[in-house]
C-alpha cells in the first residue's frame, strides 16, 4: 500500500499529530500571550491602588493634601482662565496658566467610524492622562547656580488682545515680572502648527541674559494614555514606533514608551547646532517642540514620580542664550506641532519651514525605500479611483505585473514537478527501505526530466519584502483610518464580519467576539481570512504535493493556520492577499494547462460532470 494512503497508520498518526500541533499553538497563544498580558494589567491596577494607598497614608501623616485630579477633563477645564482656538483641522482652548496647550481635539479624526466624538489628543495636568505643551523662558545659570525660571509651567498670562485664536486672528498675552515685559503672540494655521512669538522688553540700565526653554508633559502610566487617546492603540506598541521622536542635526531619534518607563533617555548626542525638533508619538498622533530653527539647542528627557504615585514623562529642549539689551527689546519665534500625522501636512511643515526629515514622523520601518513608494502609490491610486479599497486592488496588480515573467518559470517548473508526481511516488514505493537509493533515484529523475524543485520558490523570497512593506504602509499611515470599502468601515482594522457575529447578521462586534478567551480564536475570524485560506488551499491543489507524509500534513493545516493568523491582520492587508491569491490562482491555472497537467480543479469538474477527467493534450 502506497504510504500515502488514506488508511495508512502512518499518515493518520501525522494527521492527529499536526492537529495536536495547531491547536497547542492556539492553547499555547491564549495561555502564554494573551492571559499573561490581562494578568499583568491587573498586577498593575493592583499595585497602582496599593500605590496610591501608601502615599495617600504618607500624605496623611505629614498632613499634606492630595493633588486634586478632576473627575473628567471638562471639569478640569473649569478651573483655569482660558482663551478658545478654533481652525479648520483643530479645536479647544489655551491655558493662561503657562500659556500651556493642553485642551485640543482633532476635528476631522475621531474616536469611532461613526464619527461622533472628535479625538482628544490633548489634556489638562489635573485630568486623567494629562498631556500639555508650552514655551518659557529662564536665566541662563552657571557652575555654581542652576536656572532658575523667569517664566515657567505655572506663570499667569494676562491676555491683552484678541477673543479667539484661528488662523485668522492671533491672541496677544502679557506678563510682566519685574524689569522684564514679556509678550506673546500665539498664531495657529489650517493644520496643527502653533507659532509662540515671544517680545521680551527689558527696562534695566543694563543688558539681561535669558535662555527659553520648551516643555512637553505626558502624565500616567504609557498605556493607559494612549489607549486615553485612541482606545487599542497601546497594544500597537510591537509593531509601531511609539514614544520619544525627534531629529537633531538630522539624526533620528527613537525611544519607545516601554524603554523611557525603565528610565531610559535620548540615545546619543543631544545637541543641535541648527536645526531640529523632538516630542511624544503615538500610532497616528504627536506632538513636537519646534525650537527656533537657525539657532542651537539642547534636548532632554526626564522620567519623574508625581504626588499621585503616577509617572510623569517630560521632554525638554533648551535654547542657547539670549541677551536683552539695556532697555531694549528682542524677539524669539518658536513653534508647537500637536495633531495628525498626515503625510501631506508633514511634508508641508518640512518643505515651508525647512523641519528636517519631519515626515519622519511616520514610522516607515527599515524597509522605508518600499514603504514611501508604496504609500504614495497607493494615494495616487486612491485619487485616480476614489476608494482606497480599490486602490489596493489595483496596486495588487501593479505589483504583480513585473513579476509575471518570474512567476510564470515557476509555473512551468511546478507544472513540470506535479507532472513527476507520479514516476516520484513509484519511486518512493520502490526504495522505501533504501533512503540513500531513493534520494539518488529521485536526483536523477529531476536531471532526466530537468526539473528543479526550488525554482517555486523565487515568487515567495520576492514577494516577502514587498508583503512586509504592504503591511507597514497599511498599519502605520493614517490615511487608511476608518477609510470603508463595501462592508468594511475601517481598512486599518480586522475584518468586522466574523463567524461568531454570523458574518453580520447578529449586532456583535468582531473586537468583542475575539476577546472572547480561547474561543474567540475561532468565533473571531473574518470572511476575507477565511477567503485567503480558502484560495491558498486552490493554490495549494496546483503545486506539487510533498513527498514526505509529515510535509504534506503539515503542508495540508498550512492555509487553517494561516487563517487564524491573518485574522488579526488589518482588512486591508487581507484584502491584498485575497486578491492576490485569485491572480495568482489565474495565471497558474493558465500556466498548467498549458503544459499538459491535469490540476484539482479539472479532476473536480470531471466528477461533477460524472466522467473521468483527461489530460489537456500537450
Amino acid at each position: 500500500m502506497p504510504p500515502n494512503a488514506p488508511n495508512d497508520p502512518d499518515q493518520t498518526r501525522n494527521l492527529i499529530i499536526a492537529m495536536v500541533l495547531m491547536l497547542g499553538c492556539l492553547f499555547a497563544y491564549q495561555t502564554f500571550y494573551v492571559g499573561p498580558q490581562r494578568e499583568a494589567q491587573r498586577a498593575a491596577q493592583e499595585a497602582a491602588a496599593e500605590r496610591e494607598a501608601q502615599l495617600e497614608a504618607e500624605r496623611e501623616a505629614l498632613g499634606i493634601e492630595a493633588p486634586v485630579i478632576a473627575p473628567t477633563v471638562e471639569a478640569a477645564l473649569e478651573t483655569d482662565i482660558r482663551v478658545p482656538f478654533d481652525g479648520p483641522s483643530l479645536d479647544g482652548s489655551i491655558n493662561l496658566t503657562g500659556a500651556r496647550i493642553d485642551d485640543l481635539n482633532l476635528k476631522r479624526h475621531f474616536l469611532t467610524v461613526d464619527r461622533e466624538e472628535e479625538l482628544r489628543l490633548m489634556r489638562p495636568a489635573n485630568s486623567e492622562s494629562g498631556y500639555f505643551a508650552t514655551y518659557g523662558w529662564q536665566t541662563p545659570g552657571s557652575a555654581t547656580e542652576a536656572p532658575q525660571n523667569v517664566i515657567g509651567l505655572n506663570s499667569n498670562w494676562e491676555l491683552v488682545s484678541g477673543t479667539t485664536l484661528t488662523p485668522d486672528s492671533p491672541i496677544t498675552l502679557q506678563r510682566v515680572n519685574g524689569p522684564l515685559r514679556f509678550e506673546r503672540t500665539i498664531a495657529v494655521d489650517d493644520d496643527y502648527m502653533f507659532t509662540y512669538t515671544d517680545t521680551i522688553t527689558n527696562t534695566l540700565d543694563q543688558p539681561f541674559p535669558l535662555r527659553p526653554f520648551g516643555v512637553i508633559q505626558r502624565y500616567g502610566d504609557y498605556k493607559a494614555f494612549l489607549d486615553a487617546t485612541d482606545p487599542g492603540s497601546a497594544g500597537a506598541s510591537a509593531i509601531v514606533h511609539q514614544g520619544l521622536i525627534g531629529v537633531l542635526d538630522n539624526d533620528l531619534k527613537l525611544r519607545s514608551y516601554k524603554n523611557l518607563s525603565k528610565g531610559k533617555g535620548i540615545k546619543g548626542d543631544t545637541n543641535a547646532d541648527a536645526e531640529g525638533w523632538i516630542g511624544f508619538t503615538d500610532k497616528y498622533w504627536m506632538a513636537a517642540l519646534v525650537p527656533q530653527q537657525g539657532a542651537s539647542f539642547s534636548a532632554s528627557f526626564d522620567l519623574s514620580q508625581q504626588a499621585t504615585g503616577e509617572p510623569l514623562y517630560q521632554v525638554k529642549t533648551e535654547g542657547s542664550t539670549v541677551t536683552v539689551p539695556a532697555g531694549g527689546s528682542i524677539t524669539v519665534e518658536h513653534r508647537i506641532f500637536a495633531g495628525a500625522k498626515e503625510l501631506a501636512v508633514l511634508r508641508g511643515y518640512e518643505e515651508d519651514l525647512s523641519l528636517a526629515r519631519f515626515d519622519d514622523a511616520i514610522d516607515w520601518g527599515f524597509l522605508y525605500f518600499l514603504t514611501k513608494p508604496f504609500f504614495n502609490i497607493l494615494v495616487w491610486l486612491e485619487s485616480m479611483l476614489g476608494s482606497f479599497g480599490w486602490a489596493i486592488l489595483a496596486f495588487t496588480v501593479l505589483v504583480k505585473t513585473p513579476l509575471i515573467p518570474l512567476y510564470n518559470q515557476s509555473y512551468k517548473a511546478m507544472a513540470k514537478m506535479k507532472k513527476l508526481s507520479e514516476p516520484m511516488k513509484e519511486i518512493q514505493e520502490k526504495y522505501k527501505d533504501n533512503p540513500q537509493e531513493r534520494q539518488k533515484q529521485i536526483m536523477a529523475l529531476y536531471q532526466r526530466e530537468k526539473a528543479n524543485p526550488l525554482a517555486g520558490c523565487l515568487p515567495i523570497l520576492a514577494t516577502i519584502p514587498i508583503f512586509y512593506a504592504l503591511y507597514k504602509t497599511l498599519f502605520v499611515t493614517l490615511e487608511m483610518r476608518h477609510e470603508s470599502f463595501g462592508y468594511i468601515r475601517d481598512l486599518s482594522a480586522p475584518d468586522p464580519l466574523a463567524i461568531g457575529n454570523l458574518f453580520g447578521l447578529l449586532p456583535w462586534a468582531a473586537s468583542d467576539i475575539k476577546a472572547i478567551p480561547i474561543i474567540g480564536i475561532v468565533l473571531g475570524i473574518g470572511l476575507l481570512p477565511i477567503l485567503y485560506g480558502l484560495t491558498m488551499a486552490a493554490l495549494q491543489s496546483l503545486n506539487p504535493p510533498p513527498t514526505d507524509p509529515m510535509q504534506k500534513t503539515v503542508m495540508r493545516f498550512l492555509p487553517i493556520i494561516l487563517t487564524f493568523v491573518f485574522g488579526g491582520f488589518a482588512v486591508g492587508l487581507v484584502l491584498y492577499w485575497v486578491w492576490n491569491n485569485m491572480l495568482s490562482l489565474l495565471q497558474q491555472y493558465f500556466i498548467m494547462r498549458r503544459n499538459g497537467v491535469e490540476t484539482e480543479l479539472d479532476k473536480l469538474i470531471a466528477r461533477l460532470r460524472g466522467r473521468k477527467g483527461d489530460a489537456p493534450a500537450e
